[in-house]
Order: C-alpha cells, then sequence, then structure tokens
C-alpha cells in the first residue's frame, strides 16, 4: 500500500481595502480569477482551468456561498483531497474587509506557501486598486 505524504492545513488572513461584493466578484468568477490568480482561467461548468504560461491545473468548485467564500478542489491525481478556500470576512464593528484562504502544504512549507499567497494577494490588490 502507498503511503499518503502528510499534508497540513493552514489559514492565512489578508486586509483587503475594497468592498466585500467586488471582492467575492474577484474570488468567484473566472474573470476576476484571471486578473490575479493566474494568467488565463477558463470555465466548464464547475471545473476552473488555471493556465500559468506553460502549466496548467484544474479545479472543480466544490462550494460557493454567495458574497462569503469559494473552495475548488484540485482535479489533478497528485491533489486528490487537497483544496483551496478563499472566504470574506467582514468586522461587524468597523466593517473592514479580510480575505481568509484556507490551502495545503508540506510539512515546512508553510512560510514558503504564506509567500505565494501573499503575492498572488498582492496582485489582486493591484487589480482593484487597493494596493
Amino acid at each position: 500500500m502507498a503511503k499518503k505524504k502528510k499534508i497540513e492545513q493552514v489559514e492565512f488572513e489578508f486586509p483587503i481595502k475594497c468592498s466585500a461584493r467586488l471582492l467575492y466578484q474577484m474570488i468567484s468568477t473566472s474573470t476576476g480569477l484571471a486578473e490575479w490568480f493566474a494568467e488565463k482561467v477558463e470555465t466548464r461548468g464547475d471545473i476552473f482551468v488555471f493556465h500559468w504560461g506553460d502549466e496548467e491545473e484544474s479545479a472543480e468548485l466544490i462550494e460557493l456561498e454567495d458574497n462569503e467564500a469559494v473552495r475548488f478542489e484540485w482535479t489533478d491525481n497528485s491533489h486528490v483531497g487537497d483544496y483551496f478556500e478563499m472566504s470574506i470576512k467582514v468586522d461587524e464593528l468597523t466593517n473592514d474587509v479580510a480575505l481568509v484562504i484556507v490551502d495545503f502544504c508540506e510539512p515546512g512549507e508553510k512560510d514558503e506557501t504564506f509567500l505565494l499567497w501573499e503575492t498572488q494577494v498582492s496582485e489582486l490588490m493591484h487589480a482593484i486598486g487597493a494596493a
């Protein structure tokens, strides 16, 4: 029996200076995701195909909560069961908006995973004019 690699769940929160509605459009649509997450994003039903240069990865949209969250599960066999989730958190007192990301990484790679998401979120903030 093949050993499963151990992975750990990580969660990151990034303050975003924009409306929750705009942020939701940027995380839930192929058009929005293509502005910051990947160079090109195509959809085939619930399957999103992400392009980075010559690389291509597919993920199925498995959860969608209007104006709140999206969850994608990678379709590649090496990613079975792996998902990433982006949700919007709005502070009730200040109305500050944050993007909360749940992802998975190999043990000891949390810092690298954070840097990857930090770079992507920086692109997101630039795309919405919040940088």
